[in-house]
């Protein structure tokens, strides 16, 4: 999973497997991603050595203009998930996940967690989706869960 800031243009779609799917798999697309924008990313379950050497860590804890937002791949299971979040990632104001590829924007136990889903891989779910995330004045003013097929 990577977030990418707005560079103010959208960045073209990789030509591989897309960040937001939670598994880039390869460091070439998170090199490829820097060309246009800031990446920070986090290991999924099928990244290979090279994306760990490229700098993702398990986990990440980031301030995202006052915003404080935590990343991790996989969150577990539903049950308890926001509570777990919360346990995990206690100073966090958004946590950002993937690897069920299921979009979801929830609030709970104190802290929002907010899956992209995936636009390559819709698994059972009516679309492939990307997420938005508008973050303003160290608050995030809206999130978004976009159709993109």
């Amino acid at each position: 999973m990577a977030l990418l800031p707005a560079p103010g243009r959208r960045a073209p779609a990789p030509r591989r497997r897309d960040p937001a799917r939670g598994d880039v798999c390869t460091a070439d697309v998170l090199d490829e991603l820097s060309a246009y924008a800031p990446v920070h990313a986090v290991l999924g379950n099928n990244d290979g050595p090279d994306v760990a050497a490229w700098g993702a860590p398990e986990r990440l804890e980031l301030d995202l203009g006052g915003l404080r937002v935590a990343m991790v791949h996989d969150s577990g299971q539903a049950k308890g998930r926001t509570a777990r979040m919360r346990r995990w990632f206690p100073d966090a104001d958004l946590v950002v996940f993937g690897h069920s590829h299921i979009p979801m924007d929830q609030t709970g136990d104190g802290v929002r967690i907010f899956n992209p889903g995936s636009p390559t891989d819709r698994r059972r779910q009516p679309h492939g989706t990307i997420g938005e995330l508008d973050i303003r004045d160290g608050r995030l003013a809206e999130a978004r869960i976009i159709p993109v097929t």
